[in-house]
């Protein structure tokens, strides 16, 4: 902290120390002539008035101090510093009851309690003008600068749903920042008690159920939602509704973003097709990750894609001793390596650009920094790409995780956590044929080392690099049309964080070989997606067509976390399952044998039946017919 900050503080404690003084002083004075006004006139003992005025000023400003009282931004207090006060100034008085009772054998009970009564009302109305006057101040400057005008000319009229904490706060940003281009018109709020008032000077224009009528009556441009703690559904059949009445909708971050620390309370943003396609967050077991974390070496490979980035970013809340970010990519791992740096905590960051199938680096980074703790995201997860490219696949996603596993057994991590894939079930193409390929490696050193390995299954991840969220961006931004490969096909979606979390919180469940889904809800139709990325950007589906490119080598149609029959029936952590899967008995002899395949075709057939054969419970035949895409 600077030194003229620190005057400034030290004069605004010095300033409210003075008044505190005086206004107990006053309250003393006032309250002596009310209850004895002859006596203060002819009779009043001075000294003794005056030392006990004294006392009872230097008692409460040592309770203040060290209640932080003198710490508190006054403008910005809640009823909890009001509370203080009171309770600073009543432990003040009742020190001086004890202490005139010790001294002369009685106290003035009556005088101390109206003492008490004046001083908190003048006490508490010096802590109040404060900020009425810099209300006024900002007023006066809003003012000066035309705001009112300019409002009136330009600025969006703009509905807010929701005049809870969150609605009132963004009223007052708006109201002292000249860069919102808003005019809060009015509220929309269920609570029955605060219709037709005013909340911080703006109307409760009506409920929910009136939404619509309360848009068209008043000409709103705008609509923000301002409801951080509402659950994901009534969440969406609110946003779906403003959304069909008002093109431009902002809303407020969910409170798990606030708790997260990614966005403030009263930070708006468009309205995203997380919002359209959200359930409610998996909590994370905050104990169980920080024991399992906290002053451990944890290594995250793949570190600069979508999912291996946001693992970086959730497990340094946790305090780890180090965090290596291991990816093949330079500038990936740069980008990440620069955004955690920033956070400037106390956690040695250490970049590894390295390639997962070259056993003999992974052996060098094991050996000098022996992680506790393997996040495994790296892989190639591309499904057309790798069914052109099987020999690729099967070098990356197979041998990969069969090494940096193996580096964690050799060199005594304690955990070690797979990310897989909801095309490993019952997989019609190379890239989820691999990847299962990849579980059954894990499922078999599970079996036979000390660390503790797991496998997380999840479906496709929002926001990610290879997800279609960017693709139909990209497509409206350029006037369409949007393309989907069937009308009928559907895909089980989760976000980013939620899809870190689960990886996080197996690491802490796994007791060893675990296969963990999540509970994703229902799948949702692609075609739907794209209707739905159409309205949030602002057209309709007359401006921007939807055409239909066909099924691509190696999709389904849908797509599975298990197969029927697989999951245990009881979750094993809040929407966190574990699968029932077949071990592979004869995995030495079949990676063998793949390796004898040159052609891609040998290997793409070889790799989707052996798959399927090891997730079929009731066969170990290699000639199993493939499952058909549909």
């Amino acid at each position: 902290m600077s030194i003229p900050e620190l005057s400034r503080k030290s004069f605004r404690t010095s300033v409210l120390v003075i008044l505190d003084i005086a206004a107990i002083l006053s309250s003393m004075l006032v309250t002596y002539y009310f209850l004895y006004p002859i006596e203060f006139i002819q009779n009043i003992d001075r000294n003794h008035f005056i030392e006990t005025a004294f006392l009872y000023s230097a008692l409460f400003i040592v309770m203040a101090g060290l209640s932080r009282l003198y710490r508190v931004a006054w403008r910005f207090a809640s009823m909890s510093e009001a509370i203080r006060l009171a309770m600073t100034l009543f432990m003040s008085t009742f020190v001086l009851y004890v202490i005139q009772f010790a001294v002369y054998g009685e106290a003035m009970e009556r005088m101390l309690f109206l003492s008490f009564c004046l001083s908190l009302l003048l006490l508490g109305g010096i802590r109040l003008g404060s900020r009425i006057y810099v209300t006024w101040k900002q007023d006066q400057l809003s003012i000066l600068r035309g705001r009112t005008m300019k409002r009136r000319e330009n600025q969006k009229r703009t509905l807010i749903i929701g005049a809870g904490q969150a609605g009132r706060m963004l009223v007052r940003q708006i109201n002292q920042s000249d860069n919102h281009r808003m005019n809060p018109v009015g509220f929309i709020d269920d609570n029955s008690h605060l219709q037709n008032l005013t909340v911080n000077g703006v109307k409760v224009l009506g409920t929910l159920i009136e939404l619509e009528n309360v848009v068209e009556a008043h000409a709103i441009d705008k609509i923000v939602f301002a409801i951080p703690s509402m659950n994901y559904q009534d969440r969406l059949t609110i946003i779906k509704r403003a959304k069909a009445i008002c093109t431009n909708v902002h809303t407020l971050p969910m409170i798990e973003e606030v708790a997260a620390g990614k966005v403030a309370v009263n930070q708006m943003r468009q309205v995203s097709i997380d919002d359209l396609l959200g359930r409610e967050p998996v909590e994370l077991d905050i104990s169980g990750i920080q024991s399992e974390v906290e002053g451990k070496t944890v290594l995250v490979t793949g570190a600069g894609g979508s999912i291996g980035s946001e693992i970086c970013r959730q497990i340094l809340k946790f305090n780890p001793k180090c965090l290596l970010l291991l990816g093949h990519g330079e500038n990936s791992i740069y980008l990440i390596e620069r955004e955690l740096r920033e956070l400037n905590l106390d956690v040695e960051i250490i970049p590894v650009i390295a390639d997962v199938q070259d056993l003999d680096r992974l052996h060098d980074v094991f050996m000098r920094h022996l992680p506790d703790l393997v996040f495994h995201a790296a892989a190639h997860k591309h499904v057309p790409l790798m069914e052109a490219n099987p020999h690729e696949a099967v070098k990356n996603n197979i041998y990969g995780t069969k090494n940096v596993a193996e580096m964690a057994d050799k060199y005594g991590a304690s955990r070690f956590v797979m990310i897989s894939t909801d095309k490993a079930v019952n997989p019609t193409n190379v890239m989820g044929s691999t990847k299962r390929v990849a579980e059954m490696i894990v499922q078999n050193l599970a079996k036979k080392s000390r660390t503790k390995y797991a496998v997380v299954r999840f479906g496709n991840v929002l926001g990610s690099r290879g997800s279609v969220i960017p693709l139909f961006k990209s497509q409206i931004e350029k006037g369409g049309p949007v393309t989907v490969t069937h009308p009928d096909m559907t895909r089980y979606f989760m976000t980013i964080p939620e899809a870190s979390r689960l990886v996080i919180q197996a690491g802490t469940l796994a007791d060893g070989g675990e296969v963990f889904v999540l509970d994703m809800g229902d799948p949702v139709k692609i075609v739907d997606l794209a209707r739905n990325m159409i309205k949030l950007s602002g057209f309709t589906e007359d401006q921007i067509l939807i055409a239909y490119s066909g099924i691509r080598p190696g999709e389904k149609m849908f797509e599975e976390l298990l197969k029927e029959g697989e999951v245990h029936p009881e979750a094993v952590y809040p929407k966190i399952f574990t699968g029932i899967v077949t071990d592979e008995t004869n995995l030495d002899k079949k990676l063998e044998k793949m390796n004898e395949l040159k052609t891609s075709e040998a290997l793409s057939l070889y790799l989707i039946n052996w798959a399927n054969d090891c997730l079929d419970l009731n066969s170990s035949s290699l000639n199993k017919n493939v499952p058909e895409t549909v």
